[in-house]
């Protein structure tokens, strides 16, 4: 019986935990749970789990939170002991090692958060939505040794809506992928599933975040601007420089004028910047270092911006 499949579940993230729940309630049999350890976090470094750690410990699941898995020969020794008929990886955030993926008779399953190949690597929803996708979904793999390289089992698409952020679609991406490895895993063990190879030819990447991916090029499109705006929510968040201070963008839109880019204009108690192809987008939120979040006609009444300034010096 399906419902007899014992499981190792290797997860970090919030986006992991609808699948792990799933799980639970499918009737499968989830022998340990493998996450992160503990970190600091906040002004005073307290340690805190993951959210994985915090689901586990609700569901009353066996944990574990090696610092390494490579060549942990005590981690190695549990594994082989709980004798898992597949192992289930969700963000995390190490690299399987080959004794792993050789464990399980039905494999390494992998809960990829893209259409593969398509935004191979850490932050696959962000890069979908900041280059302007309209459709992306979710994919089941079977982990090989390259980065998000293995055979693919089922792929669920969902769209993007105009006004999705990386904080909202992610949870909408999580509930149908845990249906997704739900099914996976009822299809491997009935045998129904046929796993197909990737095209590698088409794959594009999805590198980890860093702070300058935030830093906005007003050389770009309006539509490129607000794309990204959207994706890199919360972090690193879209930001530019005002009177050499930083400042954080929240919430912008299009405007239909022509400015040169970067330059800044009042009109009312619109505040507009221009941006390349002859765009320009309206900014609404914004938050200029060591101050409160502000509206745009805050920000103008308080700053008042002059004819030509720019934003970026």
């Amino acid at each position: 019986m399906i419902q007899s499949l014992n499981l190792v579940f290797c997860a970090t993230p919030r986006f992991a935990v609808p699948t792990l729940t799933s799980l639970v309630e499918g009737g499968f049999h989830v022998r340990l749970v493998v996450t992160q350890p503990d970190r600091p976090k906040g002004r005073g470094l307290e340690l805190v789990a993951s959210p994985i750690k915090q689901c586990s410990l609700k569901l009353e699941l066996p944990i574990a939170q090696p610092e390494s898995i490579k060549n942990n020969a005590d981690f190695r020794a549990q594994l082989t002991d709980l004798n898992p008929d597949a192992i289930i990886v969700v963000g995390y955030g190490r690299i399987i090692p080959q004794w792993m993926l050789d464990l399980p008779p039905l494999g390494n399953i992998n809960l990829h958060a893209s259409l593969l190949p398509k935004y191979r690597g850490a932050a696959p929803i962000q890069w979908a939505i900041a280059r302007g996708e309209s459709i992306t979904g979710v994919t089941t793999m079977k982990i090989d040794a390259g980065l998000d390289t293995g055979d693919i089992l089922l792929q669920q698409e969902i769209p993007i809506a105009p006004n999705d952020t990386a904080e909202t679609l992610a949870p909408k991406l999580a509930v149908v992928g845990a249906d997704l490895t739900v099914t996976t895993l009822r299809g491997l063990q009935g045998d129904t599933i046929r796993s197909r190879q990737q095209d590698h030819s088409q794959a594009t990447l999805a590198p980890i975040l860093k702070k300058e991916d935030g830093l906005i090029d007003f050389s770009r499109p309006a539509t490129e601007i607000l794309n990204r705006l959207r994706a890199f929510q919360p972090w690193p968040g879209a930001h530019s420089k005002f009177r050499g201070k930083n400042l954080r963008v929240w919430q912008a839109t299009g405007f239909d004028c022509t400015l040169p880019s970067s330059e800044l204009k009042v009109e009312g108690n619109h505040l507009l910047v221009g941006c390349g192809h002859g765009t320009a987008i309206e900014l609404l939120e914004v938050q200029l270092e060591g101050k409160k979040r502000s509206s745009a006609p805050d920000f103008i009444r308080g700053y008042r911006p002059q004819p030509g300034e720019r934003l970026g010096a």
